[in-house]
């Protein structure tokens, strides 16, 4: 037996909370995380997990040989990061999740660079505007926009996302422009469908107060290209990130509305799990986006 790598497969099975988001972690069988961990337990001739077929827990031994495990695993990472240089090539897999327009209209190209410079290493993507769970489903690194709920994940922030509230100019001359809030009640709304209370907007004035508006959906969807496509089309009024839309807004195909007023801005964060220790590579690649989007970015510019 490996002792090393049982101690890894151990104490990344706690941390990912089953056999099977481990071995994905890993890029392992489950059969060889689980042959591992038992023979650990052989070794040590004590039994450290509770197997359940819903779910895994500590036995009293196996929490704190589990907390010394990791101070090992801690150390020998900490020795390797001091030692490693900046040169050192980066290699293995990363996994990485993003939303979906994000990803194909900014973050791809922004991995074709950082691939280009570490030609060792493997990616895999997955694009999709719902959450993952970056521990259970095994993932390195997630980006993400929005508020983040509390969570034992760490955040890094890499760039504000801003809104434009915009139609048409076919849309426009057909149904009128809005020009208070209030105004849009009777507008058909675009609504992207991944966040609460959906069909309520809020907007900024001025003076910093709110207004609430409840549009009556005429679309509601889980992706902006998605409704960016349909108010190109002349069918309603969207509350769009600018990363989406400032090509079209440039162009004149989309006419920006209520100039006094303005939705709320967020974020666009890497996030990864505190849990665990971050390889070079991963760390590597939230430096990297972290520079690229540094600043006012670039679509805001345009």
């Amino acid at each position: 037996m490996d002792r090393f790598d049982a101690l890894q497969c151990f104490v990344t099975v706690v941390d990912s909370g089953s056999f099977t988001a481990a071995a994905a972690r890993l890029d392992r069988a489950k059969s060889a995380m689980s042959r591992q961990v038992a023979a650990l337990e052989a070794h040590l001739g004590v039994q450290l997990l509770n197997r359940s077929t819903r779910r895994l827990s500590l036995t009293e031994p196996g929490r704190e040989f589990y907390e010394r495990a990791q101070r090992i695993l801690t150390e020998l990472h900490d020795a390797e990061q001091s030692v490693a240089s900046e040169h050192t090539s980066l290699r293995g897999r990363l996994r990485l999740a993003a939303p979906l327009s994000f990803g194909l209209r900014h973050l791809s190209s922004a991995l074709d660079e950082f691939l280009l410079q570490h030609p060792e290493l493997l990616l895999d993507l997955d694009l999709n505007d719902q959450r993952v769970n970056l521990v259970e489903e095994g993932f390195d690194l997630a980006v993400r926009i929005g508020e983040l709920p509390d969570s034992a994940l760490v955040a890094r922030p890499l760039a504000p996302i801003h809104f434009k509230l915009c139609a048409s100019p076919d849309y426009l001359q057909r149904h009128g422009t809005p020009l208070t809030p209030a105004d849009l009640s009777s507008h058909a709304g675009l609504v992207y469908g991944n966040v609460s209370e959906a069909q309520q907007w809020r907007l900024l004035d001025t003076q910093g107060r709110i207004h609430s508006v409840k549009l009556p959906a005429r679309i509601r969807a889980n992706n902006g290209d998605i409704l960016l496509q349909a108010a190109l089309a002349g069918l309603g009024v969207l509350a769009i990130p600018t990363f989406i839309s400032y090509q079209s807004l440039a162009r004149g195909e989309l006419v920006a509305l209520l100039p006094d007023y303005h939705v709320p801005s967020t974020t666009a964060y890497a996030v990864y799990s505190s849990r665990r220790h971050l390889p070079l590579r991963v760390r590597a690649l939230i430096e990297f986006l972290a520079q690229r989007f540094a600043g006012t970015p670039y679509w805001d510019r345009a």
